[in-house]
């Protein structure tokens, strides 16, 4: 059965709502500075480049990839898809859906946890954070390698049985979802906020505030931030501030996407050590093998302790 990636709607719908909410943000004096041209140009050109990119190797990972997985661990039996395991492969029942777009949800999250975990991973996720600014435009700042590695983490819902379309189809609506978190307008929801990863969330999320870094890695649900320890509520009393510790400090494309990597480089050349270079590479951001650096759990650690980070 043959699905459309809801993201091939919901692309005309994104650019459609940053023009609105830029109209409305410079309308408006509470929100004046909410977009800088300069920054929405680069975040519009990552964007376009991602969309660009996308297609291409996206077609590769859900056809050549989640396909050959699915072949592999599903092979046809007497006429009949059967998971290597013993059960038969999933059909399209609407429970089916359901369970697959929650175990999506279970994937992304640990897929986003590991960027901010992993500094090789970071380099690439880096890119959407990079901005001061937390607006509609941000939500398409996406960095082009993350598209290389992602297929990987969601192998195993093929693997399982579940219909690569169908895997493709819950990637997009977890792709929309997460698009329209980036607004400061949509204020606490309530009893909303109990399930689901809400704009506020996904404030601290984007947040620079050493309290707030490395929380809130979800999806559409909370639950798994919940039971991992990464729930973080947005505390109004605290101005958030946007971005990262360790900024491009430019508008150009090409330094946004890159410059981690340049600093991974760096880094790996400070020592002789192949266990310093290691982890340079694979530890978390902020890792260093004379202290000179902070991760984030150092750093947060230092906070409760009242220590100066």
């Amino acid at each position: 059965m043959d699905f459309t990636n809801p993201l091939v709607y919901g692309v005309p719908c994104f650019l459609g709502l940053i023009l609105l909410e830029l109209t409305y943000s410079k309308t408006h004096d509470d929100h004046k500075n909410l977009y800088d041209w300069k920054d929405l140009s680069a975040s519009l050109t990552m964007g376009v480049g991602s969309a660009l990119l996308a297609p291409l190797i996206k077609t590769i990972s859900a056809i050549v990839i989640f396909n050959y997985v699915y072949e592999i661990f599903n092979p046809e039996i007497n006429g009949v898809r059967t998971n290597i395991m013993g059960w038969e492969s999933f059909g399209y029942a609407w429970y089916v859906w359901l369970i697959c777009q929650v175990l999506d949800d279970f994937t992304y999250y640990w897929f986003h946890r590991q960027n901010h975990m992993v500094r090789a991973l970071w380099a690439a996720h880096i890119v959407h954070h990079s901005s001061d600014n937390f607006n509609l435009g941000t939500a398409v700042r996406n960095g082009w390698f993350t598209i290389l590695y992602k297929p990987l983490f969601y192998m195993w819902l093929p693997a399982l049985g579940f219909p690569p379309a169908m895997v493709v189809v819950c990637l997009g609506i977890e792709a929309l979802w997460q698009f329209q978190l980036h607004s400061v307008y949509i204020p606490k929801m309530g009893i909303i906020e109990k399930v689901f990863n809400t704009h506020t969330m996904h404030q601290v999320h984007h947040a620079k505030n050493v309290e707030y870094m490395d929380k809130n890695h979800g999806g559409f649900l909370n639950i798994f931030d919940k039971i991992f320890g990464t729930w973080k509520e947005l505390d109004e009393n605290i101005k958030v501030e946007y971005g990262v510790t360790h900024a491009p400090n430019s508008y150009n494309p090409w330094v946004i996407l890159t410059h981690e990597y340049k600093d991974i480089w760096n880094d790996t050349k400070r020592s002789k050590n192949w266990y310093h270079k290691f982890m340079y590479i694979f530890g978390p951001p902020g890792w260093s093998h004379d202290g000179s650096t902070q991760t984030v759990k150092q750093m947060q650690k230092a906070l409760k302790e009242g220590k100066t980070v």
